[in-house]
């Protein structure tokens, strides 16, 4: 009867899930609040500047007039939204692809670190302004040059986080799968990758902030449809509050892709509380 009493017991002091859900729901509000009050205080001044200064809106368009013009021309931003959201996942893709393989063989072969690092290191320092309209006249204006120019940028942080994380292996870990007579790359699979992913998260989270913009740019240099164009053609318009639109656009797809980045950690990585997973 003993184990029975004890079950019931725990059964009636933990909380029920709605109790939870609840709880994390108002702790991830009260986390949030300072930059809603932070975000809201900002735009109420922008408003009452715009208001009382009788600044024309072809220089300075107030907030609300920046979200009412971006819901009546909604149907363009949003056929906009996918080629740019189609260029940043092909080009985040395939600089995850390419990161992770540089890495892999980096950690393996040394001289390969030491000659392909420091050309990687040059690639960076490489200004968009000038590269990406040489990336469009040479590959065209469809999407493989805007691809390119956005796995161009996202590539690096990826790639130095996996190297940090490979170094940071408990070397106990590593030296007692080597008494056990393990491979390189068993090593590599049962210690030097698991202890990589915070560090890869940590990369992914930079990089994904990115490749929005990177897309964007890539846009704005040559192409027939994105965010980027539509930002150049309301430019030439002097249309600012159009402009402003499409730039809250691109900052909301970049923050649901930042929370999707995060939902991906979390369901890799369980067993790490969410205050270290911030840290």
């Amino acid at each position: 009867m003993q184990p029975e009493e004890s079950l019931k017991s725990t059964l009636m002091t933990s909380p029920p899930p709605s109790d939870s859900r609840l709880a994390a729901l108002s702790a991830a509000l009260c986390r949030a609040s300072p930059a809603l009050l932070a975000g809201f205080a900002f735009l109420a001044a922008w408003e009452l500047y715009v208001d009382l200064s009788g600044i024309k809106p072809s220089i300075l368009p107030a907030p609300w007039r920046i979200l009412t013009q971006g819901w009546l021309n909604r149907e363009a931003l949003i056929s906009n939204t996918w080629p740019t959201l189609g260029a940043t996942l092909g080009g985040f893709a395939l600089s995850l692809a390419f990161a992770f393989v540089s890495s892999i063989l980096m950690d393996f072969m040394p001289f390969m670190r030491r000659a392909m690092l420091p050309i990687f290191i040059a690639s960076q320092t490489l200004p968009l302004v000038a590269i990406a309209p040489l990336v469009v006249l040479w590959f065209g204006f469809g999407l493989l040059p805007k691809i390119l120019l956005v796995a161009l940028v996202t590539f690096f942080p990826l790639l130095v986080a996996l190297l940090q994380g490979y170094e940071a292996t408990d070397r106990d870990i590593a030296e007692l799968l080597n008494s056990m007579k393990a491979s390189r790359w068993r090593i590599f699979r049962l210690a030097r990758l698991p202890s990589s992913l915070p560090y890869f998260f940590a990369g992914l989270r930079i990089s994904i902030t990115y490749a929005v913009v990177g897309a964007i740019f890539a846009e704005y240099a040559g192409a027939a449809r994105g965010l980027g164009i539509y930002i150049l053609n309301a430019k030439n318009n002097f249309r600012p509050d159009l402009v402003l639109a499409a730039v809250v656009v691109s900052a909301v797809l970049t923050l649901c892709l930042f929370g999707v980045t995060l939902m991906i950690e979390r369901l890799v990585m369980p067993w790490q509380p969410s205050g270290e997973r911030r840290r």
